[in-house]
């Protein structure tokens, strides 16, 4: 085990909107190294969000983070010879990450008759999203009943 906690990195602001939760969300769609790729997919979704709501993207994003983020989830603990899944609290930085992990993936499954372009599912599923409803707001609602159902082992947090 480490002896200390590793410092978190400060990252920088995206270039265009100066936004650095949108520099964790390219980095967090960008895959092997390739950073203009996502950029360039994230930015369209972005131009396509513009467009289609006459909103600031930028704002879609961040409401759409803030209503997928989860306040709680279940995190196995080991008692006994036992695993109980317990209820807690989720923190920021990682409400952020489970929130744009979800948005990530739920535009990635969405069906290809209607979009067909990655960009264009990913600007609807924020869209989606932002508006309260989606398949990332159903993970984030099926996650916190699970921890709304097993709250009996509450008593159970470290």
């Amino acid at each position: 085990m480490r002896s200390r906690k590793a410092p978190t990195r400060l990252l920088p602001p995206d270039p265009i909107y100066g936004s650095r939760l949108l520099t964790r969300f390219i980095n967090k769609l960008m895959q092997d190294g390739k950073k203009s790729i996502a950029q360039s997919l994230v930015y369209k979704a972005l131009d396509q969000i513009k467009a289609n709501t006459k909103q600031e993207p930028v704002a879609v994003l961040e409401k759409a983070i803030q209503n997928v983020a989860p306040k709680m989830e279940v995190r196995p603990r080991r008692v006994g010879g036992a695993s109980y899944q317990v209820p807690v609290e989720v923190r920021g930085d990682r409400k952020e990450a489970l929130a744009i992990r979800w948005i990530l993936a739920s535009a990635s499954t969405r069906s290809n008759k209607e979009f067909h372009s990655f960009d264009r599912k990913l600007a609807q599923e924020l869209i989606d999203a932002s508006q309260g409803v989606g398949a990332a707001i159903k993970k984030k609602d099926d996650v916190q009943k699970q921890a709304q159902a097993n709250r009996a082992f509450a008593h159970f947090r470290w």
